[in-house]
């Protein structure tokens, strides 16, 4: 698994959380704009150099990383314009906004220590006697 990997399982599943809340206007990964990837990549290496920050924090590395790129509070999330109504500390969002900070963070969190992991290997499991017949339960998918 590669950073690029799990920016991807943390952008689809804001999206799939956006859609919950009634808000179908997030793309999949596959026809997110850059600035969109590259946010959702730079909050997987904040997280993995600041493992132990709360989700205030990755909000607040957001916000920064926003702000020096010429984004401001808007009500309507407007690329175009550079405005989104998160554009504002972590404290002010309301509680359906925060989620998404911290489904970001236990996301990251759970997938970080994949890292560099061959995805999808089939090890079996101590005791198995398999032998390359078909799979008989007792393997485990690892990565």
């Amino acid at each position: 698994m590669e950073i690029m990997d799990i920016a991807k399982v943390c952008h689809e599943a804001n999206k799939a959380y956006c859609e919950a809340l009634g808000d179908d206007s997030q793309p999949t990964w596959n026809d997110a704009p850059v600035w969109q990837v590259e946010s959702a990549v730079s909050g997987i290496e904040f997280r993995i150099d600041n493992p132990d920050a709360p989700p205030s924090a990755s909000h607040d590395s957001w916000l920064a990383a926003k702000e020096a790129e010429g984004w401001k509070y808007g009500e309507v999330k407007d690329p175009l314009k550079r405005e989104h109504p998160c554009f504002v500390p972590f404290d002010e969002l309301p509680p359906d906004q925060q989620a998404k900070d911290r489904l970001f963070v236990n996301i990251a969190d759970a997938l970080i220590p994949l890292l560099n992991e061959p995805s999808g290997d089939v090890v079996e499991s101590a005791g198995s006697q398999n032998n390359g017949d078909a799979f008989n339960g007792e393997a485990e998918l690892t990565g």
